[in-house]
């Protein structure tokens, strides 16, 4: 039997509703994932995966990577964490883009400022932590995770960036940040907000100033990334002349590719997944 995309909307539906009630105990819950068959878990079988930690100006900081086992001068894909920070989501995640063939790196980008896993409201999360991460630190940071990754069995002449929620501005932005970076994939990233003295841009600010093509995956019902944002992020890629592209999944809300969180939606998170993947081989990072 075929399922349509209604037909799969109302069973990840079903699904939203039995993890609202799993959740419903707190924030934190929702930052950890532990709801067994509901999330989709990645084995390390074939990997070289785990924590590691870098030198990344004063701290030591500590990342999860994944790579093809004993695999040398792979792409790399740098993967920029959710606004929950690095969990257990985004680690499975790497290890999916480890078995793809990429080394996979997702730095720990919150690590000065604190610990959001133990943050029981999203409100007191940003205002707490988010808020006060500066996009300079996190661009210098990302240069530290490639160089390891250099070090580490990673071709960084083939370099990539994706990232999901906060990491999906933190894709556009250090897109036109780093000339190292080949391809960016952006999922649902804020492209215009408020500036602050730590966060003073956002992708439309630079989106003539991209170095490597990004694709902007994003969710017609996303009640926090309005679609005139989205349309004129658009006009203003095809101004600059970039090879960029925005691909726009009908009824999708924020998150559709968080598999632990009532927003996903599968056929959206499969289809951006291919996608993703098709967009690095196509900009040479394969």
């Amino acid at each position: 039997m075929t399922t349509t995309r209604d037909d799969s909307l109302k069973v990840d539906g079903a699904r939203r509703a039995f993890v609202t009630a799993t959740l419903g105990a707190g924030f934190a819950a929702a930052v950890t994932p532990a709801i067994g068959s509901t999330v989709i878990q990645t084995d390390s079988n074939g990997l070289d995966a785990g924590e590691t930690r870098i030198r990344a100006g004063d701290i030591d900081m500590l990342a999860y990577y994944a790579k093809p086992q004993g695999a040398r001068q792979v792409p790399v894909v740098l993967l920029v964490q959710e606004i929950f920070g690095l969990h257990e989501h985004i680690r499975d995640l790497v290890r999916r883009l480890g078995k793809a063939g990429y080394l996979a790196i997702a730095p720990n980008l919150y690590q000065r400022q604190g610990d959001p896993t133990v943050v029981k409201d999203i409100n007191q999360l940003v205002q707490e932590i988010v808020a006060k991460v500066p996009d300079a630190q996190v661009f210098r940071d990302l240069d530290a995770a490639a160089v390891w990754a250099g070090a580490h069995g990673g071709d960084i002449n083939k370099l990539a960036v994706t990232g999901f929620c906060w990491g999906g501005r933190i894709t556009w932005l250090y897109s036109a940040y780093s000339p190292a970076v080949k391809a960016g994939v952006a999922w649902y990233g804020r492209l215009v907000g408020k500036a602050t003295d730590l966060q003073p841009l956002y992708p439309l600010d630079v989106a003539a100033q991209l170095h490597a093509p990004v694709l902007g995956l994003y969710g017609e019902a996303d009640g926090g990334i309005p679609l005139d944002s989205v349309e004129k992020m658009r006009a203003a890629l095809k101004a600059a002349g970039k090879p960029s592209e925005i691909i726009v999944y009908p009824k999708a809300p924020h998150g559709f590719n968080a598999d632990y969180r009532p927003s996903y939606v599968s056929e959206f998170a499969a289809d951006g997944w291919q996608r993703m993947l098709a967009w690095f081989r196509q900009n040479g990072v394969s």
